[in-house]
């Protein structure tokens, strides 16, 4: 499953092509999902291409984005029974795909190749860098395995929490990129002493206006090979240039050969195949010190690394090649020697070790997934739990906020699973949370009484309001939640442990990393101690408008409800995802709370920060012993307090 695919030639579809390529030759059955466009073809090296419907993304009228729904992808996976999905630099249709296949139980391997979120600060859109990491968080924490081009793209994702990160690079294509590529021709055309060449896109992410230094190095002059929409404004900024457009095969590589010099100033790169080409070329290389050319460029062996930003060091760098023949050969005989181990066909292999370790994975995966965990024995027909004593922590998700019932009483999804749960013959149900609680609260007074309640069945929902503090530290919260449910799993009580979320919100982005980092260390957590994991990532509407309350950071009536039967489903409740769209229906046209929001919420939570005050000090739990629900009187049990 590729965000691009053919006619569009880039990274993303070259790569795609190689490990087709392979497959075929392999022996191996593929089949392409990719957004639909002009030109698509029908089959590629034996694989059939299944075209989805596609938009075209604004300012690259050729560069199509997916929008087909995961249940979609989900039935063409069904169809083609896939042991492994290969997410290709996976964003919008690569989610789907992701969806798709850990519903249908299939491993997927996320391929990270583009750094969207240094595009969209390179674009100017800042607000959106926080929606893209956490987008990126929750999708590659969805796969069974991620693959990342560099050391130091590894580094960026394992900082956005994302975990089963193993480093796999690009193979060279060293059979049409390599020396006797070298064009007189071109040369003569050209017309300069040293040639200082570049090959990408044309646009603001890949930085190539910062060339414009190099345009007053004497006896050198500037060949640009690429095209998009930055070209314009580029063709007036260095006009001693020479464009040459878009270009590919042995054109680009006859060119690329014929450069003496290659530049790439991008610093937004995961890898950089254009430098692997080059060095393959025998051309010696200076790129920015930051992102994949990292791990490609060897500083004083094969090219240099200049400080990112500094366009000064840059220019040096690259007027001290332009003025040594001897280095520029020695360079370049050192950059092709590094790439001769880097064969498509070596990247390839490793390729399918990766998806053997994620098959493998995947098996584990699914014997830690909450349905057969709820089952002695998973080879044994589905017998839903019956649970007799459920107690609910957390914080004002948990306590009802936002959920008024018909005599003004709070509820709450977890007041509502209850009543799911006891459908099954009766259930005693206590609810211990109290708003503004923390983890650490949770874990201290919450737990103490929980475990004197002896339940069966414990819900934890909480740490939003450690993750909303000016500085958070997620890895000793997580220890500090785990200690909780492994004392709580301890006692032979199944833990449902539910990931925080945000709404829909713009003030809610700056929060999505840590929001990101917090859900991967829970999922950590329910791996290890054998809870039941509730990913609220699967559930891509809940962060919704009409799922939150007036305050705009609680849970509307609605909103409650939905995560009440998600739950059910998850535990295997009987017709919960009936009931849910039914509840739904009923509820269908109840107004979405807005009105005075300042005046109600944002004001008096600023007063109480002001005083060192939080809502729930003083309060105590709804439900500090259990209730019974049921349809008869309480049966007598002497083991519950």
């Amino acid at each position: 499953m590729t965000e691009s695919f053919l006619p569009h030639m880039n990274g993303v579809t070259g790569s795609v092509l190689q490990i087709l390529s392979h497959l075929e030759r392999a022996g191996h059955d593929a089949h392409v999902i990719a957004p639909d466009g002009v030109g698509i073809p029908g089959e590629v090296h034996g694989a059939a291409v299944e075209a989805v419907p596609s938009l075209a993304l604004p300012g690259y009228r050729s560069v199509r984005v997916g929008t087909p729904p995961a249940r979609h992808i989900a039935a063409s996976l069904r169809r083609f029974e896939p042991d492994v999905v290969h997410l290709a630099s996976p964003f919008a249709l690569g989610w789907r795909g992701a969806l798709a296949a850990e519903h249908i139980g299939v491993a997927a391997v996320a391929a990270y190749q583009t750094d969207v979120a240094a595009y969209t600060q390179r674009y100017r859109i800042p607000i959106a860098t926080g929606i893209a990491e956490s987008h990126i968080a929750r999708l590659h924490r969805r796969a069974t395995i991620t693959l990342a081009p560099s050391p130091d793209s590894a580094q960026q994702l394992a900082e956005l929490g994302v975990d089963r990160i193993r480093q796999w690079g690009r193979g060279v294509d060293a059979e049409r990129f390599q020396p006797v590529r070298r064009s007189t021709a071109l040369r003569a055309e050209w017309g300069s002493e040293v040639v200082i060449g570049y090959v990408g896109r044309l646009a603001p992410e890949k930085q190539v206006e910062d060339l414009a230094v190099l345009q007053t190095i004497p006896g050198a002059r500037l060949v640009i090979v690429g095209d998009g929409p930055s070209r314009p404004r580029l063709e007036v900024l260095m006009p001693g240039a020479r464009f040459l457009g878009h270009l590919e095969g042995d054109a680009l590589a006859a060119a690329m050969a014929s450069f003496d010099v290659f530049v790439h100033p991008g610093e937004s790169e995961t890898f950089g195949q254009t430098l692997q080409e080059a060095h393959a070329s025998g051309v010696p290389v200076v790129a920015t010190g930051r992102g994949g050319p990292l791990g490609l460029v060897r500083m004083g062996m094969d090219g240099w690394l200049y400080r990112p930003g500094d366009l000064e060091d840059l220019r040096m760098r690259v007027a001290d090649l332009a003025g040594d023949a001897r280095k520029r050969r020695a360079f370049g005989e050192a950059g092709r020697d590094a790439v001769q181990g880097r064969s498509w066909a070596n990247v390839c292999a490793q390729l399918m070790g990766h998806y053997d370790e994620a098959r493998e994975l995947r098996t584990v995966d699914t014997g830690l997934r909450a349905r057969r965990q709820m089952r002695p024995d998973p080879g044994a027909p589905a017998v839903p739990r019956t649970w007799r004593r459920y107690v609910a922590l957390g914080d004002s998700l948990t306590e009802g906020l936002c959920d008024p019932g018909p005599d003004g009483a709070l509820r709450g999804w977890a007041d509502r699973l209850a009543l799911l749960l006891a459908a099954r013959g009766g259930l005693r149900y206590a609810n211990l949370a109290v708003r503004s609680k923390r983890v650490r609260d949770v874990c201290g007074g919450q737990l103490a009484r929980a475990l004197e309640l002896q339940p069966d069945l414990v819900s934890i929902l909480v740490g939003a309001n450690d993750l909303v503090k000016s500085t958070v530290d997620v890895p000793a919260l997580a220890a500090e939640l785990e200690g909780a449910v492994a004392r709580l799993r301890s006692t032979g009580a199944d833990v449902v442990l539910v990931t925080p979320f945000l709404p829909r919100r713009r003030a809610a982005a700056i929060y999505a990393r840590r929001f990101a980092a917090f859900a991967t260390a829970l999922s950590g957590i329910a791996a290890r101690t054998g809870a039941v994991l509730i990913d609220t990532d699967l559930y891509p509407s809940l962060p919704d408008r009409p799922n939150w309350g007036e305050d705009l950071v609680h849970l509307s009536s609605r909103g409650h409800r939905f995560l009440a039967y998600r739950v059910g489903e998850v535990l295997d409740v009987p017709h919960a995802d009936a009931l849910g769209a039914l509840d739904a229906v009923l509820h269908e046209n109840e107004p979405i709370g807005a009105g005075l929001w300042w005046r109600r919420h944002a004001l008096p939570w600023v007063w109480r920060r002001l005083h060192g005050r939080a809502a729930g000090d003083g309060r105590v739990a709804k439900h500090d012993e259990y209730v019974y629900l049921g349809r008869s009187s309480a049966p007598r049990d002497v083991s519950v307090h």
